[in-house]
């Protein structure tokens, strides 16, 4: 294979069409129909619970799974008869892959050797990718004397020193402690920003997800629930499935009658309402910091009695765990200095929120599981 250009100036675009995998064997499609275009440098996000079909996306577009049908394009250029070897995309695995009996300088520079690179670049390739992970001083170590940071480190230097035009990352943080996958994200963005390349990052954690990406593919059942920034998918959510797997909500289940969202136990008032009377079953999505204990200032917003089940404190702010008076549980999340009141389990308190702070969304239970089916949350 001839050697890819030292330094890629521009990510590559990255198109799914129809793309579906069947297993031998399975029940149904582990991946059905998925049509994805993930942008020229983007870091995009495919995000979902275990079997949702994200993983073996990305292993199709890496060449590691056959497509049963579909097309996987890079810049135009149809991969599927392509083999991984020869696609030039980076992978980096949740379990680092890297060869024990070699030196971290040696695990880098392997994927330069495969492509004939001289000696004399490939030094000097490796070189600036140990400082690009801030790992300048570790390259004769062996992968036990390093830790797991320092060995994903070396995953990622190895899967970019080659110069692909996309870098694809399965969850490559699962592995790692909590303060240090923080870290690691954080180091992950820089890498983003300093390459320039695609990223298609896949996990299951909805804060990391939040926190680097461009855009989100929320994956389910095989199929693609949705796709936005970040804030589009917290801030209006097309479904019930994504606003409780993205974040936490409050959920009141219902129908729209004169423009209310009567629940059977309450009537709420909500954004859209009144242009939905009729249209099936829905769910109100209310974030927790947008819910407050006491009565409202003013005329318009929702008023519920309920009972405080148990508060979490959390530094800056507390979760307030409450039961609404017709059984439906949710939380709040309130201020835990200052001037928010202080209140205890088992205590009677009201909760309110303005009517333009909640969303409407189909009742997946009841509609069909079709995010499309009630189209209110522009």
């Amino acid at each position: 294979m001839a050697d890819p250009a030292s330094d890629s100036s521009a990510g590559a675009r990255i198109e799914a069409e129809a793309l579906t995998k069947i297993f031998r064997g399975a029940a149904g499609p582990a991946v059905d129909g998925v049509d994805l275009a993930i942008h020229a440098g983007e870091f995009m996000t495919l995000l979902g619970p275990s079997g949702s079909g994200k993983t073996t996306t990305l292993n199709m577009i890496a060449g590691f799974e056959e497509v049963t049908s579909g097309r996987i394009l890079l810049d135009g250029s149809d991969l599927v008869r392509l083999p991984s070897y020869r696609r030039n995309l980076g992978m980096v695995f949740q379990n680092y892959a890297l060869f024990p009996h070699m030196t971290a300088a040696d695990n880098i520079a392997f994927p330069l050797r495969q492509r004939k690179v001289g000696k004399k670049e490939i030094a000097r390739r490796v070189g600036d990718a140990l400082e690009l992970v801030h790992l300048g001083e570790h390259g004769n170590r062996l992968p036990s004397q390093l830790s797991g940071g320092q060995q994903q480190r070396v995953a990622l230097a190895r899967a970019v020193v080659f110069a692909p035009r996309a870098l694809l990352l399965d969850e490559p943080l699962g592995a790692l402690d909590k303060k240090l996958r923080e870290s690691l994200q954080l180091e992950i963005a820089r890498l983003h920003r300093e390459l320039g390349i695609t990223f298609v990052f896949v996990t299951h954690d909805q804060e990391e997800a939040l926190a680097l990406s461009d855009r989100i593919a929320v994956f389910r059942n095989g199929r693609i629930e949705q796709v936005g920034t970040p804030a589009e998918l917290y801030e209006t959510p097309a479904s019930h499935f994504v606003a409780t797997f993205l974040g936490d909500s409050n959920i009141f289940t219902g129908q729209v009658r004169g423009g209310l969202v009567d629940t059977g136990w309450c009537e709420l008032h909500a954004r859209a309402a009144a242009d939905t009377d009729g249209t099936g079953p829905v769910a109100l999505v209310v974030r927790p910091e947008r819910l407050r204990l006491g009565k409202p200032g003013g005329p318009g917003a929702n008023v519920l009695s309920a009972t405080v089940t148990h508060v979490v404190y959390q530094g800056a702010f507390r979760r307030v765990f409450v039961r609404f008076d017709g059984g439906v549980t949710g939380q709040i999340r309130d201020t835990a200095t200052g001037e928010g009141r202080t209140v205890a389990a088992g205590e009677r308190v009201e909760v309110h929120w303005a009517a333009d702070a909640g969303i409407l969304v189909p009742d997946d239970a009841t509609a069909g599981h079709d995010p499309q089916a009630l189209a209110v949350t522009s």
